[in-house]
């Protein structure tokens, strides 16, 4: 007889309370990093500048009895503390940071290393808030004039008192930059995400356009010479064969019709290409410019794509380029497309992309030549034949109107 599955035991199981804490905030910062696909504890490394805790002795009075039990009974605090920040919604998180602060400046009288935590707390400050750079600047100011009051009424050294604000104000600054660019890139990557889901929206809206304008008249057409043959069947069997020829007929012209505008949405694609390189361009600080690409071929358009898309990924990931071009030229026999850009140059060999790049180009029977001298950027330059030009014999129908007997319509 199988045993019941049984819970594990307690002891394997965080505890309730336990769990609650360590439960990230939607907003918090351990939410944000999963977001942005990062790690979840990935601010955790910065703990390694805590590391100053331990080494202050060194500088100073040494190794105590009373430092040691001051370590024991607040870096666990102050880890804490930190963990707290991380975890918290974004508005509460601030206030763990300025309990950081005021530990490290209530600690001063006994513990020199507690000024690592009031550096950790004054440079946090700003990373769980969002807001001007102006107020963090402004509760800086004052925190540090409170730490330098403090510290000069204890005694401690003039330098201490001019090096430690001066670090402080750097590390903030710098943080501070850094997170008004991760604000901008957030920002920037919602508005991409926004034009990607306004194109979709208008690509569904005019295909639901051209499918009712295309679709609409042809079925209210074929329905009505289908109901005419029926009405004319028993009357006049040869005038409703006639009907039902040209409804065929209509139906096959509709058929080709449909094919034609599907060819046309999947023929879209090149310039759906076009514009996701801009976007990913401009996220490099890659300046993109192009013209609509010139009506062509499924088959030559979707090749041509893919190897507008490596293109891009090369400029991307080796050119170190600032601005890239894409050209497109067309004559009876040949469409040639070339995409350039102004980075360093000096591509020696063909690695995995080039590659598929030149079999896509091969498979149509077509060329790709790669120009790349040092320090003049790279050319990518694509031939392809195009095809001879076929048309569709138009299907002859006739005026239903004008070919309806009086009195048939209901």
């Amino acid at each position: 007889m199988i045993a019941p599955d049984h819970p594990p035991p307690e002891s394997t199981m965080l505890p309730s309370w336990l769990a609650a804490l360590l439960r990230p905030a939607p907003d918090s910062a351990v939410a944000d990093n999963v977001r942005r696909g990062k790690p979840a504890w990935s601010d955790a490394v910065h703990l390694l500048w805590t590391g100053w805790v331990f080494f202050t002795p060194i500088f100073g009075s040494g190794y105590t009895l009373i430092w040691l039990w001051l370590t024991l009974l607040t870096y666990p605090v102050f880890v804490a503390l930190y963990v707290r920040q991380l975890l918290s919604p974004r508005p509460l998180a601030p206030r763990y940071a300025l309990a950081m602060v005021a530990m490290g400046l209530a600690l001063l009288p006994w513990y020199p290393s507690g000024i690592s935590y009031f550096i950790f707390g004054c440079v946090t400050l700003r990373v769980c808030r969002s807001g001007s750079i102006r107020r963090y600047l402004a509760q800086l100011l004052v925190l540090n004039a409170l730490f330098v009051c403090i510290a000069l009424a204890l005694g401690y050294h003039w330098q201490l008192t001019v090096w430690i604000p001066s670090m402080t104000l750097i590390i903030g600054v710098i943080i501070s930059v850094e997170n008004t660019n991760k604000d901008r890139d957030a920002a920037l990557k919602l508005s991409q995400d926004e034009v990607r889901r306004l194109a979709a929206t208008a690509e569904r809206e005019r295909i639901g356009r051209d499918l009712h304008d295309l679709l609409g008249h042809t079925l209210s057409l074929i329905t009505l010479k289908l109901e005419l043959s029926r009405k004319l069947f028993d009357r006049d069997p040869e005038r409703a064969r006639v009907e039902i020829t040209e409804a065929e007929g209509i139906a096959r012209q509709a058929l080709a019709e449909v094919r034609s505008a599907v060819t046309g949405i999947r023929a879209s694609d090149l310039a759906a290409e076009l514009a996701a390189a801009r976007l990913l361009l401009e996220c490099q600080h890659v300046h993109l410019q192009y013209p609509p690409p010139p009506p062509m071929p499924v088959e030559i358009e979707r090749a041509l794509a893919l190897v507008l898309r490596e293109a891009a990924t090369n400029i991307v990931r080796h050119a170190n380029a600032t601005r890239a071009w894409v050209q497109f030229e067309q004559d009876a026999r040949t469409l040639s497309m070339q995409v350039r850009d102004d980075g360093r140059g000096d591509v020696q060999a063909d690695g995995n992309g080039l590659t598929g790049m030149r079999e896509r180009v091969a498979a149509l029977r077509g060329t790709l030549q790669v120009t790349s001298p040092r320090g003049q950027g790279t050319t990518v330059t694509v031939h392809v034949p195009l095809p001879a030009a076929t048309t569709a014999a138009p299907v002859a129908v006739h005026d239903t109107a004008a070919a309806l007997p009086s009195g048939v319509l209901p």
